[in-house]
């Protein structure tokens, strides 16, 4: 008899359960946890306020390997020695918003503890190319099944600890900008001024920069097209609205942009913070590495962005930013 015949079963099971080992790899990598000798902790642990991690573009796709950078983070927020109050990802949570790439994340996120609250906005390639009620059921079911609350909207505010965040995001589906319609911005306005009324900071949290920031254009492209890699043709009615009030703490992504120059500039009123992607690659910057973003440490007097590499499990301090409370 030969001896594929007594072989072959064998031989297929063995290729079967190879298929299987390269498909886990494929969506999850092979992951090492990020070092322990320096977990999130806090400056101050006795008088912090609130406490949490910020990311942009995690961009969760299970054939390009970014899903295992994402594991990387929540591996380093669980092994915190401050627990965290919420986790914030301002856009691009996945690379195309299908359904295997929300179940991925979705998966790591029970799989963790990544603190109390998920704080998710919308960016272009969560919503592009796409009915926009379909993106906004995926974000909703993931909110739900991680943390048991409802959102009505992917446009939406919630408060932690009496302080507010509050998730803006393009009103319909769109390519690389947002459309931020009047009733959002007028909806902002009246957020923000509750929100600042008892002199406490707000956060506000946008995927796409304001136009002409943090290096815009240069930061986006080949650098020479005023007219991209910001929120859109609304920006400086956007940029209007917050500048009317003190204490307001902008945050965004989609720029890719490491730690370095760009990540943080006063406009105004406007304290804009520009993180860096943690999914995909970053440039601009100083410090490119992936598996990056800012663990945030809210204080009476001040809001500290202390700069992190997750999948190395370090702070990076050179790169912090220091907000003060006016």
């Amino acid at each position: 008899m030969p001896l594929m015949s007594v072989f072959g079963p064998f031989f297929e099971l063995i290729a079967n359960f190879m298929k299987r080992i390269l498909a886990f790899t494929l969506v999850f990598g092979t992951v090492t946890a990020p070092s322990t000798t320096q977990p999130i902790e806090a400056v101050n642990p006795d008088e912090i306020r609130v406490a949490f991690t910020c990311l942009g573009d995690t961009q969760v796709n299970g054939t390009n390997g970014n899903v295992k950078y994402f594991e990387y983070i929540l591996q380093d927020i669980e092994n915190a020695a401050t627990s965290q109050d919420a986790l914030v990802i301002v856009g691009d949570v996945t690379e195309n918003s299908l359904d295997s790439e929300w179940k991925d994340i979705t998966t790591l996120l029970r799989k963790y503890d990544f603190g109390k609250e998920l704080i998710l906005t919308s960016g272009n390639h969560d919503i592009r190319l796409r009915p926009y009620d379909e993106t906004y059921k995926k974000f909703y079911n993931c909110i739900y099944n991680t943390t048991g609350r409802k959102i009505d909207s992917m446009i939406y505010s919630m408060e932690i600890n009496g302080y507010t965040f509050i998730a803006m995001g393009s009103d319909r589906s769109e390519m690389e900008e947002a459309y931020i319609s009047i009733e959002q911005l007028e909806w902002l306005d009246k957020t923000i001024a509750e929100a600042t009324s008892t002199g406490k900071p707000v956060f506000v949290l946008n995927h796409q920069p304001l136009r002409e920031t943090h290096g815009l254009p240069l930061t986006w492209g080949d650098g020479k097209n005023l007219n991209a890699g910001h929120i859109g043709k609304q920006s400086d009615l956007v940029k209007a609205v917050l500048n009317k009030h003190k204490n307001v703490i902008f945050i965004t992504g989609h720029l890719h942009t490491g730690f370095g120059e760009y990540n943080y500039e006063k406009i105004g009123n406007i304290h804009s913070v520009n993180v860096p992607g943690a999914g995909k690659g970053n440039d601009n910057g100083e410090y490119c590495d992936y598996a990056t973003g800012y663990s945030v440490e809210v204080y009476r007097d001040e809001v500290i962005f202390r700069a992190r590499d997750f999948g190395k499990g370090v702070y990076l301090p050179e790169y912090d930013i220091t907000i003060p409370v006016e």
